[in-house]
């Protein structure tokens, strides 16, 4: 059981900092572009922005899948890598269907990929709802001001 709870654990940590690389670099990017992006302005430059922005998260949490996927396959759980990404999604969505397990061996870790899952889409909900919050901010100041 320690095995897995340090294998589990160090999956967490590096996932979590995948995702917080990927937010460093969204934030980075929004702080280039924020004088275009908070202006006033064409619709079609936000809808641009914020589609990017989500397909970006989105990407972050697919390399976190796929690392989760390359574990399961070098512990020898999965025989294809179609069957470990599909592991890995359907247990960091949280669905869980159950039609493919770990042995007990690793069982616990589905458990763990459960819980990253969740915190990984918690962080970019945080962070997409924030940039939401300060756009409508900069309307509202925009409309108060013209």
């Amino acid at each position: 059981m320690t095995g897995d709870l340090l294998i589990g654990s160090a999956m967490l940590i590096a996932t979590v900092l995948v995702e917080c690389l990927f937010i460093a670099a969204a934030i980075s990017m929004l702080k280039r572009s924020g004088s275009w992006l908070m202006s006033r302005g064409p619709f079609l430059r936000r809808l641009l922005a914020l589609s990017g922005l989500t397909l970006w998260l989105l990407a972050a949490i697919t390399v976190c899948l796929w690392l989760w996927a390359g574990l399961f396959l070098a512990l020898g759980e999965f025989d294809s890598l179609r069957e470990a990404l599909y592991f890995a999604t359907v247990s960091g969505t949280t669905v869980g269907y159950g039609d493919l397990v770990l042995s007990e061996r690793w069982y616990l870790l589905g458990g763990l990929l459960a819980a990253n899952g969740l915190v990984l889409f918690s962080l970019n909900t945080a962070f997409l709802f924030e940039v939401l919050r300060r756009l409508g901010d900069a309307d509202a100041e925009g409309q108060a001001g013209g």
